[in-house]
């Protein structure tokens, strides 16, 4: 066994780790921890035995901090988990290497690009300096829905892509709705009662909140730092949107549109699912105006190379989701509710995304305030008895 100190206060592990060679293991282990939390590089790690185990919790005694064993081989893995070990130490695999060079690109967003790794799989790269967290965050948000009876892609394993991290799904012979339609502008109406009828599923669905994230109490939060830019009343009446909202329980997907759900043997599979989490319905159906609607809106040209339809057939699609979930008689509120929400989500924007600067932020804000924006969306807010 030998160890060797790395950048940061890391180490790293080669070779075996047993009862000849513990003592010796744990003298030189704590010699080189630094104070608080450490990482523990274990690619070149063949073999631990229970004595090398007990050293890893004496560390985290020692330092008082989190110990993060990473870069773990299958072998070395199994015998963390089966001592119970992986509750009590972050113990990683090593991630295995996938190449998307020559796969299909079937969707895009912000964060990243969905590919086509073959017949069965599909897998989202993120954008290079996303962490890993983010990338396992959005598995664990997908599996969570899955269990919940959402029918979403079958998550498997987080992989290294290059520069970037990857998560792979399970998706046969699937493709985006969005190219779906595209295609076949005659079935636009029907898919959009299928969508409807799909939210509403969604909709019915428990959140499990021990995994998924209180969506109402971060969109608060998001309309509190908008402050920085808008005026006090302005922020009250923001902040009043939310505030009108009940606290619920309810299972949302977060970015809802035709490009997020994909048609596999006739069935509807939602995708995308980093921004899952709970919440009253309509902050569901704010992100999906402003995918749906809003984009074209401010241009209609702008729709397809979001979206991948024209901003006619987006609209048609919308109508029909709104008829087959709020009913006939009630969309055109479903609709205007949707448009506040939507236009409440839009003006959080220079809070959300960490690009904006200050000045950049400044400008929007008074762009939004010559336009009408922001008195738009907060006055009819204001005037309705909405959400119950």
């Amino acid at each position: 066994m030998t160890l060797e100190k790395i950048s940061g206060g890391a180490v790293k592990l080669t070779g075996r780790i047993d009862a000849n060679n513990a003592k010796q293991f744990e003298t030189e282990l704590l010699a080189a921890a630094p104070e608080g939390d450490i990482t523990i590089d274990a690619e070149e790690l063949e073999y631990v035995s229970s004595a090398g185990l007990r050293v890893f919790l004496k560390l985290k005694k020692a330092t008082g901090g989190s110990v993060d064993i990473i870069n773990v081989s299958n072998d070395v893995y199994d015998i963390f988990d089966v001592t119970g070990f992986t509750s009590l130490l972050n113990v990683s695999k090593k991630l295995r290497e996938v190449s998307v060079d020559g796969c299909e690109v079937i969707g895009e967003g912000a964060n990243g690009k969905v590919y086509r790794l073959d017949a069965e799989t599909i897998i989202k790269v993120f954008a290079p300096g996303v962490p890993m967290e983010t990338v396992k965050e959005e598995r664990d948000f997908a599996r969570a829905a899955f269990v919940s009876g959402v029918p979403t892609a079958i998550s498997y394993d987080v992989v290294k892509c290059g520069d970037s991290y990857g998560a792979v799904y399970e998706m046969l012979e699937a493709e985006t709705l969005s190219s779906v339609i595209k295609k076949y502008p005659e079935r636009a109406e029907e898919f959009g009662v299928r969508l409807g009828e799909m939210l509403k599923r969604l909709h019915s669905a428990q959140a499990d909140t021990r995994i998924l994230k209180d969506m109402l109490k971060i969109y608060k939060q998001r309309a509190e730092g908008m402050r920085k830019y808008l005026t006090d009343k302005e922020t009250a009446k923001l902040k009043s949107v939310y505030d009108a909202l009940p606290e619920r329980t309810t299972l949302l997907h977060g970015d809802f549109h035709v490009k997020n759900v994909m048609l596999m043997d006739d069935e509807l599979i939602f995708i995308d699912m980093g921004d899952v989490g709970y919440g009253h319905p309509l902050l569901d159906w704010g992100s999906s105006y402003l995918g749906m609607v809003n984009i074209g809106r401010i241009n209609p040209d702008a729709v397809e190379k979001y979206i991948g339809i024209s901003y006619d057939l987006c609209l048609r699609v919308w109508d029909k989701m709104a008829e087959a979930y709020f009913g006939a008689d009630k969309a055109e509120e479903g609709k205007k509710l949707a448009e506040i929400y939507g236009l409440a989500k839009y003006t959080l924007v220079p809070f959300i995304y960490t690009k904006f600067t200050d000045e950049m932020a400044n400008r929007m804000v008074e762009r939004w305030r010559k336009n009408g924006l922001i008195s738009e969306t907060y006055d009819i807010s204001m005037a309705l008895g909405h959400t119950k």
